[in-house]
């Protein structure tokens, strides 16, 4: 079995490993990973792997090495479990591998995975859905929108949640990423707003934003110095510490909120750095799920992100075009490209094994 390794404290290093296939025991599952998407939402997973704990999900074994979690549909093709069956299709978290095993639990909406180290870990990570055979570019699609938009669905209910902090502008970091356009176009969808959406990306990706159509004002990230001096909301996708600091300074007295959400300039973040104003909170999407799971119930806030992600990924083909990668070994180029910055945000990364 191949897997793919990530120095943890240098996340542009990674290698190939070959390990033993283990035997599995009683209540065991053995899943092998068909396909699963590549985005800069891995990449904040492995700058975030220790702060945020996605490393605890796959653990390597090996000292300052980590695997690195992605969205997928792997098959059941060996149980020892009463909870699973050989040839079920499950959508969920998985290792950059080609297979994982799993203590099947059946929970509301799917299966979890009862494995002693998952135990604490948040419930919507350790969740998979039970997925029918599908024609691929729908289990593609799902594999690269649904995580990358269910947060932005959150972060634009959680925002609703709060008022709007009192914002006439909310604005969003890195709004070429998928969560960042996703967010974009939830909050361009109500008829009447309070708000301005205004959306940071680099030049080079200004006139992809643009295109979307969700956005009041797109401005580059050397240009923060034109974003009006009226109540804002900072949604920050990129963690630039440069960026962050020129806006906190051209909104000190009237940012509301700050929130840090993804690291996809994770080269660039500045965790120490002295900032004017407020100070950022971190944006955890499992919590705000938590919130809503409580109040309206897991079934209806499934329901609520399954009908917001669809609404997005129908018109998905006239901003993304698929880019199917063969085999495991093809994975390494596409995850360095999201890591250096250099991947084009118009195109949705897929590797099939």
């Amino acid at each position: 079995m191949r897997r793919l390794l990530v120095e943890q404290k240098n996340i542009q290093r990674v290698r190939m490993e070959d390990v033993p296939q283990v035997a599995l025991t009683d209540g065991q599952a053995r899943l092998a990973v068909d396909h699963f998407a590549l985005t800069a939402n891995n990449v904040t997973y492995a700058a975030c792997g220790f702060d945020i704990g996605y490393w605890k999900f796959f653990p390597s074994g090996i000292d300052g090495q980590g695997i690195v979690p992605v969205w997928g549909v792997a098959k059941v093709v060996e149980s020892r479990s009463a909870d699973l069956t050989e040839g079920q299709r499950l959508y969920g978290f998985y290792p950059m591998a080609e297979e994982l095993v799993i203590v099947p639990k059946v929970a509301p909406g799917g299966i979890g995975d009862a494995s002693p180290h998952r135990e604490g870990l948040p419930a919507i990570y350790n969740l998979y859905m039970p997925v029918k055979p599908a024609d691929p570019a729908q289990d593609h699609m799902r594999a690269l929108l649904q995580p990358l938009l269910a947060t932005s669905w959150l972060l634009f209910d959680w925002l609703g949640d709060n008022d709007w902090f009192g914002a006439e502008q909310i604005i969003i970091g890195s709004a070429s990423s998928k969560t960042g356009l996703g967010l974009c176009k939830f909050l361009a969808e109500p008829a009447e707003r309070p708000y301005r959406i205004v959306g940071l990306t680099s030049e080079r990706n200004r006139a992809f934003v643009e295109g979307l159509g969700a956005c009041d004002q797109v401005l580059g990230y050397d240009a923060v110095d034109r974003l009006a001096q009226v109540p804002s909301v900072y949604v920050d996708m990129a963690g630039n510490g440069e960026v962050k600091a020129a806006l906190h300074t051209r909104l000190d007295g009237h940012l509301k909120h700050s929130a840090a959400v993804g690291l996809s300039h994770w080269d660039k973040f500045q965790p120490q750095l002295l900032l004017a104003g407020i100070k950022p909170k971190f944006f955890f999407a499992p919590a705000q799920a938590g919130k809503r799971s409580e109040e309206w119930g897991q079934a209806k806030v499934q329901q609520e992100i399954g009908a917001a992600w669809k609404r997005i990924a129908a018109e998905a083909s006239g901003w993304m075009t698929l880019q199917e990668h063969e085999g495991l070994d093809s994975a390494p180029a596409v995850y360095a490209a999201l890591a250096d910055g250099s991947a084009d945000p118009r195109d949705g990364q897929i590797v099939t094994l």
